[in-house]
């Protein structure tokens, strides 16, 4: 029999990106990530998931900014805040990294970690698994009693 899952507090939530879009929030001037739909501002662990988009990697500006840095996939990279979510009127994007007819999400309080962490990430807002948590406080214990509070 499997053991029980533990997971992180429960406003803590996982974000799960191709590469080479959490390279560029984690290492450029990425702050819009593109989504069908809204979500709510907080916390979140930032994951690459399987794929990496091959033809996002010809983007210039994409290129630019990943050029000579690994890409790892299936980990945990680093956090970032969410702050706000909005959508552009047509024909005045927010941001070069902003695509139509998305909910833009507004991120802030980007941290690197220092060694990806091996995890299964999901579609949508994902529960962190408790061990994935602790190991991100432990790259990053300035942010540890911002992560750890209940928002209100």
């Amino acid at each position: 029999m499997k053991p029980p899952t533990h997971y992180a507090p429960d406003h803590i939530r996982g974000i799960t990106l191709n590469q080479p879009w959490a390279a560029c929030i984690l290492h450029g001037d990425k702050r819009v990530e593109n989504r069908p739909r809204p979500w709510a501002p907080g916390w979140r662990l930032l994951h690459a998931a399987a794929g990496t988009g091959r033809a996002a990697l010809r983007d210039p500006l994409v290129a630019r900014t990943v050029r000579g840095r690994e890409l790892p996939v299936r980990a945990v990279l680093g956090v970032v805040r969410i702050t706000g979510c909005h959508t552009d009127p047509v024909g005045a994007a927010c941001s070069p990294w902003a695509w139509p007819d998305c909910a833009h999400l507004e991120l802030d309080d980007v941290h690197a970690l220092s060694l990806p962490i091996p995890c299964s990430g999901q579609l949508g807002p994902w529960r962190v698994p408790l061990a994935v948590f602790e190991q991100v406080l432990l790259q990053l214990p300035g942010l540890a009693p911002r992560l750890t509070e209940v928002p209100s």
